[in-house]
């Protein structure tokens, strides 16, 4: 009897901690968010939005970032997605579980945590240099890629292995291919894992700063891209360029 009051002490104890744990880190986020807002809203107009970048913080504006930040969340999603999906669908489903399809397992895992500023060394040999890309718009999508390949991947196959075998067992005992079953039974249950990790993906690669800077993004621009084979910048190096200008106005830009 002890015993199970015991369990049910530690029980309970378990789930306040765990109430707390998260109303700290929810108290935290509003106040992280509230204290931007605070400073960016007063800031935050159609001038802003539609201003090329300036020296003068109070006519300066994100134009240029948020044009090179939509490029390069567009092209970054055409070139990863489908390479992603469809490398996911074949190590999960095609694969022979061999000591090549191991390896490559784990280097695939691996790959998603190494540090993007490698991916931009990788991008600015290979797509800058080695393909003379230059510093634009198609190199930072394709070095944006690489980064969240591995993340695409391994949602994909985590998502398709969720689905239980009965409903591959039963389509085929309807007659269908193995394509077939997968295009029509497998991917539509395993969706929602699957778009779960391209937002997550797709959210990351619109963030990085460091892997673009190292392939030649510039942190001026003053015009808009309209190929991709333009010179670009995106929002979070215009953010740390105004951030690390001695001006309070930049800051407040930033924000």
């Amino acid at each position: 009897m002890n015993s199970i009051r015991w369990n049910r002490i530690k029980d309970k104890a378990f789930q306040v901690v765990g109430v707390a744990s998260t109303l700290i880190g929810l108290i935290l986020l509003a106040v992280f968010i509230g204290s931007i807002l605070e400073d960016g809203l007063r800031r935050l107009d159609w001038d802003f939005l539609t201003s090329l970048p300036s020296r003068k913080a109070e006519k300066g504006g994100i134009l240029t970032a948020w044009a090179g930040t939509l490029w390069i969340f567009v092209l970054t999603a055409l070139i990863a997605i489908p390479l992603g999906v469809s490398a996911g669908i074949y190590l999960e489903e095609y694969g022979h579980k061999g000591k090549l399809d191991s390896l490559l397992e784990v280097n695939i895992t691996n790959l998603a945590g190494v540090p993007s500023v490698i991916y931009g060394i990788l991008g600015l040999e290979i797509f800058a240099r080695t393909m003379k890309l230059g510093g634009s718009l198609l190199t930072g999508a394709l070095t944006l890629a690489l980064l969240v390949l591995p993340i695409i991947i391994v949602a994909t196959r985590e998502a398709i292995k969720a689905v239980p075998d009965s409903i591959r067992e039963a389509s085929y005992g309807m007659g269908a291919t193995k394509w077939q079953t997968i295009r029509y039974q497998v991917l539509p249950a395993a969706g929602g894992g699957i778009a779960t990790g391209i937002i997550l993906a797709l959210s990351r690669a619109i963030g990085e700063a460091a892997p673009l800077i190292v392939v030649g993004a510039l942190a001026y621009v003053p015009f808009t891209p309209t190929s991709p084979l333009d010179e670009f910048t995106v929002l979070p190096i215009q953010i740390f360029n105004w951030t690390s200008r001695p001006d309070p106005g930049f800051i407040v830009n930033a924000a």
